[in-house]
């Protein structure tokens, strides 16, 4: 593939949707490999914490956003009308990237399959790839000297 071809990925698959479809793949990988033998009682709690942890970086950047009056639609970066800094924005660029791979993470552990990981990092690497450094790229065309600010005081994950 030609970087022109892939290129055409970017920020056309809603970050949602790809997490239900990598949610699936590594459903899939799950009951095709070995298992941890993980007690229940440990596999639903280290679950439940990380998806707590998932659904709180989701919920508060969703919250920023809508604060905000700015698009919360990764598809359409171009209709962003502000640049949000503020509430969880001032501990990740993406906390709801983060909190997408959160809860891969949970489902990782839930699964108790160890293969199941490649899920979450073939996801982060896709988001990096083809959303965030798209996203970035409008936002220093968007915002300039303000985005570059920002952008070097904090982090992009965590």
């Amino acid at each position: 593939m030609t970087t022109r071809s892939l290129s055409a990925l970017n920020h056309r698959i809603p970050p949602p949707i790809l997490t239900v479809f990598t949610a699936l793949l590594m459903w899939g990988l799950a009951q095709a490999t070995p298992r941890w033998p993980l007690p229940d009682g440990l596999r639903l709690l280290g679950s439940g914490a990380l998806l707590l942890v998932g659904l709180a970086f989701l919920a508060s950047g969703f919250l920023a956003f809508r604060a905000a009056k700015t698009t919360i639609n990764p598809v359409n970066i171009e209709a962003a009308s502000s640049l949000v800094t503020s509430g969880v924005f001032r501990v990740s660029r993406n906390p709801m990237y983060v909190g997408f791979t959160a809860v891969l993470a949970a489902w990782t552990v839930y699964l108790a399959a160890p293969c199941a990981v490649t899920g979450v990092l073939g996801f982060m690497l896709f988001i990096y790839r083809f959303q965030i450094l798209p996203e970035e790229q409008v936002m220093h065309a968007k915002f300039g000297a303000e985005f570059e600010t920002y952008r070097r005081s904090v982090r992009r994950w965590l």
